[in-house]
């Protein structure tokens, strides 16, 4: 989408949205609109009055969003990390509250950790997906005793460097 056309009446909405976060600018590569968070993009905006689309990076609910009728992995290679993409004919109304929740996983994956943790409520909404991380996976049981003791106790180090050095030390005296 070029400066010139028109835009679709959410897109203005999502943008608005996607430009609130910390150090976000947009650019016009390819004829679409892209909102970067520094150098890196974050989500992409296509379409005008006959449709909208959006591509954004969905780590966490990228298997979830791909279920739906109108996402789909993003092309030239990019849904194989994570990129999801979302078509709406016009006239058809546009899930926002999803919408808007891609938009801040994306942003939260691409961006720097310095500037995830300036989001209000960040580290409470980070916390909060790794509890349910860890919560998701099954807990794994040792195969032996023996093996669950070797694998609590830090390795040892071989005895010979250590000696050797003081050999060389000693030499050297």
């Amino acid at each position: 989408m070029t400066k010139d056309k028109k835009e679709h009446p959410h897109a203005i909405a999502l943008r608005e949205e996607a430009l609130s976060y910390p150090e976000t600018h947009e650019t016009f590569p390819w004829g679409h609109r892209v909102i970067k968070v520094r150098t890196k993009s974050f989500v992409f905006f296509g379409g005008d009055d006959d449709d909208f689309s959006l591509s954004v990076k969905l780590p966490e609910s990228g298997a979830a969003a791909l279920t739906l009728p109108f996402a789909e992995p993003t092309g030239y290679g990019l849904g194989k990390s994570g990129w999801v993409s979302a078509r709406f004919p016009a006239g058809k109304p546009l899930p926002l509250p999803i919408l808007r929740a891609w938009i801040d996983e994306s942003y939260r994956a691409i961006a720097p950790k310095t500037l995830v943790a300036k989001l209000d409520g960040a580290s409470s909404k980070l916390a909060s997906k790794l509890a349910s991380k860890l919560a998701s996976k099954p807990a794994s049981k040792p195969a032996s005793k023996s093996a669950s003791k070797s694998a609590s106790k830090p390795a040892a180090k071989p005895a010979s460097k250590p000696a050797a050095k003081r050999t060389r030390r000693s030499q050297a005296e």
